[in-house]
């Protein structure tokens, strides 16, 4: 198991006191489970169940083969 210091301020390390003491854990897992949790390389569950759920939101044409209707004139500035 590797070893890391981190050098926090005063301010800083009272959040991480506190958020650890009401989780039950020590700073140390705190912190390891912030970063597994906010360095995950994977989509969350809830994000992939959205993956084709707005069939009116096209990317890459129509299911049927259909080309995508041609955008609208843009007004100039």
């Amino acid at each position: 198991m590797s070893q890391v210091t981190l050098y926090l301020d005063d301010e800083t390390d009272a959040l991480l006191a506190t958020a650890a003491e009401r989780s039950g854990l020590s700073k140390s897992r705190w912190v390891a489970q912030a970063i597994r949790h906010h360095a995950a390389q994977e989509w969350p569950q809830a994000c992939l169940q959205l993956a084709g759920a707005f069939p009116d939101f096209p990317l890459r044409g129509q299911a049927d083969g259909s080309t995508l209707p041609a955008d609208v004139q843009r007004v100039g500035f």
